[in-house]
């Protein structure tokens, strides 16, 4: 349903099933393709005097660094704003905030707790929305991951990917990401931490779902992890570390992927929880580039939605 001044050609990337799977290849080539650009010094600024609006009620570290860093190397500029910085914090309607602001800016990334005002605030902007983090999907850390596979390993079609840990944000983009990049996902989580049962029905032939992270990661060809305990989740901090004990991605874990499998964190990392220094620090982590990479695919995806 098209709101009040909503153009029916807007494009939003609130998840990664909101573009095709051939548009993602491109993505995926093109963000390759600006990450030698920049590093032979090219000089590329197709968004000269465009403005990316951040709306952040999480903190950030790498999805501000890299959004705002893009929209810079790409010739624009970048609006920080944190919930004391606007008026939705004093009680503005979302849907007026998404009026008033998509008539001043070209593009808007929110990083925020419930999905469901990202769908929100999109159904009423008539600027691209993109989702910089929710509760429920974490799209662009995939595009990077995704980008980061391929630049070690080649296309991820018909590979193995484990995911052990928490069904999370993360986790339900590894679900969508299984369906539109073909792998095989094995989700390796504690009883009662499952990926919502939706997802799971959705890609129900590529995906597996395990107890015992050690069936979960034998023969694969990436393994990937997250924190136990997600911002907005401290209070539960003591109970996720005695569930996910189990769960650590160790060497003898690692052991059970292929030789040449790789480790991927979407970071912050906890040294000694999730996953031991070794690891993260190893011959299959890929982790440094993994987060690099978080700035070139966005610049990929800021030029496709706002490039035109």
């Amino acid at each position: 349903m098209v709101k009040e001044g909503q153009s029916m050609t807007v494009r939003h990337f609130l998840r990664l099933t909101d573009v095709s799977s051939e548009q993602l290849a491109e993505l995926i080539r093109r963000a390759i393709e600006l990450k030698t650009m920049q590093r032979e010094g090219t000089l590329y600024q197709p968004l000269v005097n465009r403005v990316l609006a951040m709306i952040f009620e999480k903190s950030s570290t790498r999805t501000r660094v890299s959004f705002e860093t893009a929209m810079l190397q790409l010739g624009g500029g970048a609006i920080f704003l944190s919930s004391d910085d606007t008026q939705l914090g004093r009680g503005e309607l979302l849907e007026d905030t998404a009026r008033v602001l998509s008539r001043m800016v070209e593009c808007i990334v929110i990083r925020t707790f419930e999905h469901a005002k990202l769908e929100r605030f999109a159904e009423y902007s008539q600027v691209p929305v993109i989702n910089g983090l929710s509760d429920t999907y974490h799209p662009c850390q995939l595009l990077a991951d995704m980008q980061t596979y391929y630049e070690h390993r080649g296309p991820i079609r018909g590979k193995t990917v484990a995911w052990v840990g928490d069904g999370n944000n993360m986790c339900h983009s590894y679900i969508n990401a299984s369906l539109q990049f073909d792998f095989q996902l094995n989700i390796a989580c504690p009883k009662g931490y499952e990926p919502t049962s939706d997802f799971l029905t959705e890609a129900s032939g590529h995906v597996q779902l395990f107890e015992d992270p050690s069936e979960a990661v034998r023969d694969a060809d990436l393994v990937a992890t997250d924190t136990w305990t997600s911002m907005g989740q401290e209070e539960e901090t003591e109970e996720r570390s005695q569930a996910f004990g189990a769960y650590q991605v160790n060497g003898a874990l690692m052991s059970l992927a292929k030789s040449d499998a790789l480790f991927m964190h979407c970071l912050p990392a906890h040294r000694g929880k999730e996953v031991t220094a070794d690891i993260l620090d190893g011959p299959h982590s890929v982790v440094w580039d993994q987060s690099e990479n978080r700035l070139h695919s966005q610049k990929a995806l800021l030029e496709f939605l706002m490039a035109r």
